[in-house]
């Protein structure tokens, strides 16, 4: 079974950083373009990054541009987002998704299942 692991979410003060990992199991993710979203208390998921299959397209989300970074480590079967400047804006639930197509990696309504995802609370 094709499956998602979300990691490294926290509660961060305003300023703050954070890295979150998604990790794959049961395939490899090099094969994949893969999505990063988050979804705030009663706000649609959203996508916020976007790298695709060997890294060499980034994409961002322009609330997140300048102070997130997409990376990928295909040999460790890792997708990282670094997230700088972390603001009380940025909290929610991040998941990540692999898919086919870079050109709708954004688009959350691309997607039909979604995992646990990891909570990233910012606040003072």
């Amino acid at each position: 079974q094709l499956q998602l692991v979300e990691s490294g979410g926290d509660l961060v003060q305003p300023g703050g950083s954070l890295r979150l990992s998604c990790a794959a199991s049961g395939f490899t993710l090099n094969v994949y373009a893969i999505g990063w979203f988050r979804q705030a208390p009663g706000k649609e998921r959203e996508g916020v990054s976007c790298i695709s299959r060997l890294g060499s397209s980034i994409a961002y989300a322009d609330s997140v541009k300048g102070r997130f970074t997409i990376s990928r480590d295909n040999a460790k079967n890792l997708v990282y987002l670094q997230m700088n400047s972390l603001k009380p804006e940025d909290t929610g639930v991040y998941y990540c998704q692999a898919t086919n197509s870079y050109a709708t990696c954004l688009n959350a309504r691309a997607f039909d299942s979604w995992g646990q995802g990891t909570q990233v609370t910012v606040s003072s």
